[in-house]
């Protein structure tokens, strides 16, 4: 059995309760985008609303990693919650900005910059932010 040539790394941790931080290495490609899909959908199941996707170590992303990050995002939306992407690589960066993506799904230089999106969101759809 082939072994992947750039095996995908994903940690999840929890600055807050419905909060997960993915920080994302490696490349996210159709070889890997469902492992990144399945952490994500396990965050969902398990009641977090607000996505943080550190991507500053994800050299490459094609449009199976693009296109679970706007999945995502609708899920979220829905709930209500959001999706952030924090500190792109700059190849990952110049794809969001030429398909548009990096206009619907906020893009952050740090994790406590998208922690205090999240409180704004917070504010302005009624909700109190976990202290």
């Amino acid at each position: 059995m082939p072994i992947a040539q750039n095996p995908l790394s994903v940690e999840v941790t929890l600055p807050r309760e419905d909060v997960a931080l993915l920080t994302v290495e490696g490349y996210l490609d159709v070889d890997t985008a469902t492992e990144f899909q399945h952490h994500l959908a396990n965050q969902l199941h398990h009641g977090r609303r607000h996505f943080l996707l550190d991507m500053s170590a994800v050299p490459f992303m094609d449009s199976s990693g693009m296109n679970i990050i706007l999945r995502v995002y609708q899920e979220a939306r829905d709930l209500p919650g959001s999706v952030h992407i924090i500190s792109p690589a700059p190849a990952v960066r110049r794809i969001l900005d030429l398909t548009g993506v990096s206009i619907t799904v906020p893009v952050s230089q740090s994790v406590e910059e998208a922690l205090a999106l999240v409180d704004a969101q917070q504010a302005t759809d009624g909700a109190e932010p976990d202290a």
